[in-house]
């Protein structure tokens, strides 16, 4: 496992302003967090490095706990979270490049 990504203010904010145009690319739906879900997001997160999920089942609490679940299985930061949507990121592996 890799070490958890730490983003500096500026890292963040630089980031929060790029993601206000993404659309979610994975949504959690009633099912939760499946192991199908969390390879999805592992997935999105190597072919694009800044993603929104949406959380649309979980209650506030429950998505918390969720998030950090992600963040963790994934190595991905947070960047914000907004509502039922989060936004994460995770520098693309060298051997993504092209």
């Amino acid at each position: 496992m890799l070490m958890p990504v730490t983003l500096t203010p500026r890292e963040r904010a630089s980031l929060k302003a790029r993601a206000h145009a993404l659309e979610p690319v994975v949504h959690v739906g009633h099912a939760g967090l499946t192991d199908a879900v969390v390879t999805e997001i592992d997935r999105a997160l190597t072919a694009h490095e800044l993603i929104k999920v949406r959380a649309g089942a979980a209650e506030r609490d429950e998505r918390e706990a969720l998030l950090a679940d992600i963040s963790a299985r994934t190595d991905a930061a947070v960047v914000q979270t907004v509502g039922k949507v989060m936004v994460l990121w995770r520098p693309r592996p060298p051997e993504a490049d092209r």
